[in-house]
Parts: structure tokens; sequence; C-alpha cells
């Protein structure tokens, strides 16, 4: 399988190799890809951070010939990238490389902003827990929900989760129930804190939500859109109805 990278803003990786097929995930500019089978004007790819695998169009990918590590990602709502030039917005969580120097990769030039945003390093231990955390996440209140998104301009449950945690070093696997795998359980809802993941069940015990424990009961999630509730040891009620939405299945902690 060879490699490419995403060098656009935010692109679909779908279900089967068609525009009509559902969309299962984004690829954020910066992240690299394995590509595999091609088919018409598709390929397989399997993403190199969390190994998802989807179809994406072949031409919204750059093949190179080596992969690239960073520990910088966008730390704000919005970042900025010129891409041949031509200035365009990123989403929070684009990896970020080499910033203020101009880059050539897979034949484009890339150059990202020396100092004009906040760039944010997910190995830096210097930020009090619960401030870095209030600080990533709040660039995603209100992000409308969008199955498969993981992007500030749409995003899914486990995407934000996935996303808020990799700014923290934290590497999780893009669906809830496959991150309700990782990290250690947390046997007791008393004994949960704040960083702890929550996942939810439907009426058939199969988790299909998840979102992130803050203080004072309460926990933000993608349900319509990026949101605070309250959550017990039942579940979520949400703010404004006073209706329970949620089940809790079980916690997680990572850190």
């Amino acid at each position: 399988m060879k490699p490419a990278i995403c060098l656009l803003p935010v692109v679909p990786m779908r279900k089967e190799p068609s525009h009509r097929s559902e969309m299962v995930s984004q690829l954020l500019f910066g992240e690299y890809v394995s590509k595999g089978e091609e088919k018409d004007d598709f390929v397989s790819v399997v993403c190199l951070y969390d190994g998802y695998e989807g179809w994406v169009q072949a031409n919204q990918l750059t093949p190179v010939e080596e992969v690239s590590s960073t520990t910088l990602y966008v730390g704000g709502a919005e970042g900025k990238v010129t891409i041949n030039g031509i200035g365009k917005a990123l989403s929070i969580g684009s990896p970020v490389y080499q910033p203020g120097k101009e880059l050539q990769i897979g034949g484009v030039t890339v150059q990202y902003p020396a100092d004009d945003y906040i760039y944010w390093n997910s190995e830096s231990m210097e930020h009090n827990f619960a401030e870095s955390l209030q600080s990533l996440y709040q660039p995603y209140i209100y992000t409308p929900y969008l199955w498969g998104g993981k992007s500030v301009f749409g995003i899914d449950c486990s995407g934000f989760v996935q996303q808020v945690f990799k700014l923290f070093g934290v590497k999780l696997l893009r669906d809830a129930y496959l991150q309700a795998e990782q990290g250690t359980g947390v046997a007791n809802f008393n004994d949960a804190k704040i960083g702890d993941i929550a996942f939810f069940q439907n009426e058939n015990g199969r988790i299909t939500h998840v979102g992130i424990v803050l203080v004072d009961n309460a926990i933000v999630h993608a349900s319509g859109r990026v949101r605070i509730d309250t959550i017990d040891a039942e579940g979520i009620v949400q703010k404004e109805t006073r209706k329970r939405t949620h089940r809790l299945h079980s916690i997680r902690r990572f850190f």
C-alpha cells in the first residue's frame, strides 16, 4: 500500500466507492493514509492515525514518498494554511508541520503561518488539565452533529471525543464501541472525574454514544450539536427539555 496525504481542509471517507455512499469518517488537512484498491474515481484507504478504513475520491489525495510525524495541531476554532498560495481555513485538530516554513509536499507548496494562531503541542504537560480541556472543547460548542464528521464544521459523538483527546496525546479509535475497549474502567459513577469518558447504550445494550465528563455532573457531547448537559448514574438529561436522552453504559479513564 502506498502513502498519501490529505491536503484539503476536510475530505469525506465513505463506506463504499460512491458519492452516494454513507460517510463513515473524514480526513483532516495533513492526515496521512495508506492507499489500496482503486475503483472508478475512488481509492480504498486506511487512516494512519487510527487505522480506520474507507473510500476516498482519488483526486482528493496527494501521493507522497514518505510519512511525516508531528505533535503540533491547530489549537483554536479555525486555523489557516496556504496551499499553492491560496489561503484556506482549517479545523481545530488538524496536524501542523513546521509552521512558518514553506514546505513541498508531494509537489504541493504548503505553508502554515508562523504565529497567526495558536498551535497546540500534544506532548506539552505545562497546562492545567481542567483549563486545557475547556479551551479545547470550547471551539466545538454549537458545532452541528454530522454522522462520520470529525471537524469543527460538523462532527459526530465519537469523532468529537477522539479529536479532543488527540490534542492531549491520547490516541483513541474512531467509533464509540471501540473507544469503550480502551482506557481503564471506573467502577462507580460517583468515582467519575473530569476528563473521564462516558459511554451510553441503546435498548439492546449496544454502545451508541459517548461524551466527556466535566465537573458538577456535567458532560460535553455531540447530540444534535456539541453541547453541555447533565449526567447522573442513569445517563444524560438534556438541560433545556429536562428529558433523559441517553442511558449510561460505562465510564473509562485515560488520565
